[in-house]
């Protein structure tokens, strides 16, 4: 293969549904996320309908959630974020550190983030899913990842799926 064909740096194009606020916190709470051992794939589209901002799954198949508010207007706006429990074992809110920690439900993790980096500042209670939910979220955090990385070496050949990925 001819040195010239190799692309040098691949990234996916913005879907424009984010703020910019809700991509730093993104960007860095994957950042934190890989330092925890977890793999991460955004936007992924749940079994429910919902579409989950940030899904980590580490190698003993734990599965997280990250819902990310980029402002008070935002976190008071969702009501949806409860359905969510039911496809990970552990459910965060990533918010910057301009959002004050004790507006956020007390039955979730807390990550305070911006684009380099982030920290978790409250554990998430664990509710274990059960083996079939596991599995098929399993599969959709797959076919995601393997869509978005096909899309990268083949933009041309993309064909979006009824989820618009």
């Amino acid at each position: 293969m001819s040195p010239h064909l190799i692309p040098t740096a691949l990234a996916l194009p913005a879907d424009g549904r984010q703020s910019e606020t809700a991509l730093a916190v993104a960007r860095g709470s994957a950042r934190l996320l890989r330092a925890l051992g977890f793999s991460c794939v955004s936007e992924v589209p749940l079994p429910s309908g919902r579409r989950a901002d940030l899904v980590a799954l580490n190698p003993r198949g734990e599965i997280w959630i990250l819902e990310i508010k980029s402002s008070l207007e935002d976190l008071r706006a969702d009501q949806k974020w409860p359905e969510y429990r039911a496809h990970c074992d552990r459910l965060f809110f990533a918010f910057t550190a301009a959002l004050p920690e004790e507006i956020f439900p007390a039955e979730t993790g807390l990550i305070v983030a911006d684009a380099y980096g982030a920290e978790l500042r409250r554990e998430a209670p664990e509710h274990r899913l059960p083996p079939a939910t596991r599995k098929l979220m399993t599969l959709r955090f797959g076919l995601m990842a393997a869509q978005r990385l096909a899309r990268l070496a083949d933009p041309q050949g993309h064909v979006p799926d009824g989820d618009g990925s």
